[in-house]
């Protein structure tokens, strides 16, 4: 039962968690009362039995849980808000047994919450921040580790930002459709980053989260479906086209494996043919924008049948669009890596020797691990040493570690190249 409860908690605990913000009005009694429905599952369920419905089990009895502790505390307290307030959460708890909880319907709770976390009145970085602890259940360090910050700095976002929403009064609900568009790069920013990290872990022993990647493409789907504007679209396209690669990423023994050498009858052919066709349909509609150009760029890739079969010009070509309407260092940097494939090594190094010049990637692994692959191609063996060292030192994923290492192991002495 244990290992049942703690299968479930990982499945369905955001999802409670979501619910509970919506029933309590509140996102610390919500945190208190998902832990303490775990553990009267814990204390009740091995007597009694496991519900027919465990997650509408679980939402119920943190609520009433949470109630009762209101209750509780007040008796001690002559405040007459207070005895308001527990009158309002007195109410009956909504009829489980007349609606089905597992209907993903567009007022679906975790997209309530994404809203709520992404809305205009808090800064950016704490909106991400805020997502990313509440909606996906990343750890404050987690979170830290992905955007390169210390950990105290994402506990005071997330402190301020839930004080904000308090404070402010801000409404736990999807917004009307006059004010979707004006919310929606925000929504769009975060889900893509919760892909980000379920796709490639910023840290851990393995490359992937299928966890996180499942609830971005579920969440991608809602909002692609409550406003289909062409980025979200894009989005939605990109995330399917990279998790229809997954299960290549790694070998049996959880050994990163890189693109041009995955095992293309594992990918994931219905994911791309969706993909494809939602990169089509974003692309027609003229008003797309970087979402929409990545999906392209990982269609082209998804549809070449061997990698030797890749269409180096067009990657190049749409990166060169993308770096127009968005540019970055990290798109920079894999437009590089394309000209390395098109115009060979020297073309691709010279481009990263520049771009690490500048300093903006100086502190990303992958910078350093492109410049080591390319200067090993070239026979610079000692560059190629150098830059494999500093992309491990950066490295903090386990799969990514031991890959450099197999990297550099593999390297010939350079004195007898």
């Amino acid at each position: 039962m244990a290992d049942a409860l703690d299968a479930i908690y990982r499945a369905e605990s955001r999802r409670i968690f979501a619910t509970l913000v919506r029933l309590l009005g509140d996102f610390d009694l919500a945190e208190e009362a998902l832990h303490d429905a775990f553990r009267a599952a814990l204390e009740q369920w091995p007597r009694e039995g496991m519900p027919a419905n465990p997650r509408a089990w679980l939402v119920s009895a943190g609520r009433f849980k949470s109630i009762d502790g209101i209750r509780r505390q007040a008796r001690f307290t002559a405040w007459d808000e207070a005895t308001a307030h527990t009158d309002t959460l007195a109410d009956p708890a909504p009829a489980w047994d007349d609606a089905d909880p597992d209907a993903d319907a567009l007022e679906d709770d975790r997209l309530r919450l994404v809203f709520t976390c992404c809305h205009p009145a808090l800064a950016p970085d704490a909106q991400v921040a805020l997502t990313l602890r509440e909606v996906c259940g990343l750890a404050t360090e987690e979170i830290a580790r992905a955007f390169l910050v210390p950990a105290p700095t994402i506990a005071q976002r997330i402190v301020r930002a839930k004080a904000r929403i308090r404070d402010a009064g801000i409404p736990y609900q999807v917004p009307g459709l006059a004010e979707l568009p004006e919310r929606l790069d925000a929504v769009l920013r975060v889900v893509y980053l919760v892909f980000n990290e379920g796709y490639a872990a910023s840290s851990g022993e393995s490359v992937t989260r299928a966890d996180l990647s499942a609830e971005a493409i579920r969440l991608g789907r809602l909002v692609a479906e409550l406003l289909p504007d062409p980025e979200a679209l894009g989005l939605l396209a990109l995330m399917l086209l990279h998790d229809a690669r997954r299960t290549a990423r790694t070998s049996a023994q959880g050994e990163l494996v890189l693109l041009d050498a995955q095992d293309r009858s594992l990918w994931h052919r219905g994911q791309i043919g969706e993909g494809a066709a939602l990169v089509e349909r974003a692309l027609l509609s003229r008003r797309f924008g970087p979402y929409t150009l990545q999906a392209a760029i990982a269609a082209v890739h998804a549809e070449a049948a061997e990698a030797v079969d890749t269409d180096w010009p067009q990657i190049v070509g749409l990166y060169d669009v993308l770096l127009r309407l968005d540019p970055s260092p990290v798109a920079e940097l894999n437009r590089a890596a394309a000209v390395a494939m098109r115009d060979g090594p020297a073309a691709g190094l010279a481009l990263i020797d520049a771009l690490l010049a500048r300093g903006e990637l100086a502190q990303y692994h992958l910078a350093h691990g492109a410049r080591a692959e390319l200067c090993r191609r070239l026979g610079r063996i000692d560059d190629a040493r150098a830059a494999y060292l500093r992309a491990l030192s950066l490295a903090r994923q386990q799969p990514e570690r031991q890959f450099l290492e197999r990297q550099l192991a593999s390297l010939p002495d350079a004195k007898n190249f």
